[in-house]
């Protein structure tokens, strides 16, 4: 069913972010509100996260690398309310509080708008005891993670190394190994210590090589994150792309993320009960994007920054 007072596409227009070829930065368009169709679910925005590969599309990088249209919309991570449902959905009902992750890169409207659809099955109701704002930090990084922790199989006790352990995917990557039998070394620096320690991981400045039976090179140093891996061990890379060379008889893979709802269902609920900890990094409206994902490209944040439209 659709809600009646739902807006459409023929009655109300909203602004959204989209990456033009040949435009440096994210441009501000006045876009329909789109509607639902079979098995898609219209969200009202509360959040949405600014995450590097954003600030990559919309440097105009990304349209070749992705083979992508000219003009694409911007953003994975959304948190807000459901609007409307299309016809088909079952288990969602209209004003619901829900995240989910809009895995469509080539999309003219995504996460970063005012409304967005996204398929049913790509959504999870956001638990109680998690803001609903915060929740918007949590769909790309969490499920990356995962999936990418998925590509190892079981630990069986092995040792893994993730490397950028205090970013937002590898701060998930060392809490998720470490709760399900990895001995986990995180690749950070000093300064992050304390937060890796506290997801479960051992910090590590500098690694040695060919000491871990796996590597998760959430920072993509590649070549640094191969040297640690031991002959014959598994590493996995969050860049599909451009995954390093494989050598030593290391088995090498790339997660390609996928929206899941009910795997990210799972990780709210972890994320509420306090397993994964949840850090934003800022918020600031949508009119003031173009600064935020300029401080995501310069790197460095312990975060996600949240655009509210």
């Amino acid at each position: 069913m659709v809600c009646a007072s739902a807006p459409s596409r023929e009655d109300i227009t909203m602004h959204a972010l989209v990456s033009r070829t040949g435009q440096p930065s994210p441009t501000t368009a006045d876009v329909g509100v789109p509607v639902p169709g079979p098995g898609e679910v219209l969200v009202e925005v509360v959040a949405a996260a600014v995450n590097p590969v954003d600030a990559f599309v919309a440097s105009g990088s990304g349209h070749e690398v992705f083979g992508l249209p000219e003009e694409v919309g911007l953003g994975w991570d959304v948190a807000g309310r459901v609007a409307a449902l299309g016809p088909g959905v079952d288990g969602f009902e209209v004003g619901e509080a829900v995240a989910g992750l809009h895995d469509d890169l080539a999309s003219p409207v995504r996460a970063h708008a005012a409304f967005t659809v996204l398929p049913a099955a790509a959504l999870a109701r956001v638990p109680d005891g998690l803001d609903l704002t915060e929740a918007a930090s949590i769909p790309l990084n969490a499920l990356t993670a995962a999936q990418a922790l998925d590509l190892l199989g079981p630990a069986g006790g092995r040792s893994l190394l993730v490397t950028g352990a205090a970013g937002a995917v590898g701060g998930h990557a060392v809490a998720l190994a470490a709760a399900s039998g990895w001995r986990v070394a995180g690749l950070a620096r000093p300064a992050d210590a304390v937060f890796v320690r506290r997801a479960g991981g051992e910090v590590v400045n500098e690694p040695e090589p060919a000491s871990y039976d796996a590597v998760l090179d959430t920072a993509v140093l590649d070549a640094v994150a191969m040297a640690a891996v031991r002959d014959g061990g598994e590493h996995v890379s969050v860049l599909p792309p451009a995954p390093p060379a494989s050598e030593r008889g290391i088995r090498v893979q790339a997660v390609q993320v996928q929206a899941d709802g009910q795997r990210l269902g799972e990780l709210l609920a972890r994320s509420a009960a306090g397993e994964l900890e949840v850090r934003v990094a800022g918020t600031a409206p949508l009119a003031e994007a173009s600064a935020v994902y300029e401080k995501v490209a310069g790197g460095g944040q312990r975060g996600r920054w949240l655009l509210l439209p």
